[in-house]
């Protein structure tokens, strides 16, 4: 069984950005956390902070093409 993080910057309707997370283990129940930021680049900062914590904790890019916005192990 494999544990999966996925993270995803995406606009909302009143032109701001929100950082979508979800994690879990294949098969099983998936948690997600969003969080809204006013400006898009503090939304890209908080994206890469995120992504950057998770490659040191083990996580690693997916090597499948069609997984592109999920970190995974």
């Amino acid at each position: 069984m494999r544990r999966f993080y996925g993270l995803t910057l995406k606009p909302t309707l009143f032109g701001s950005a929100s950082v979508i997370s979800n994690w879990g283990w294949d098969r099983y129940q998936r948690t997600c956390h969003d969080r809204t930021f006013d400006e898009t680049d503090d939304a890209q900062r908080a994206l890469k902070r995120l992504e950057t914590m998770k490659q040191w904790r083990g996580y690693r890019a997916p090597r499948d093409v069609s997984d592109a916005g999920t970190v995974g192990v």
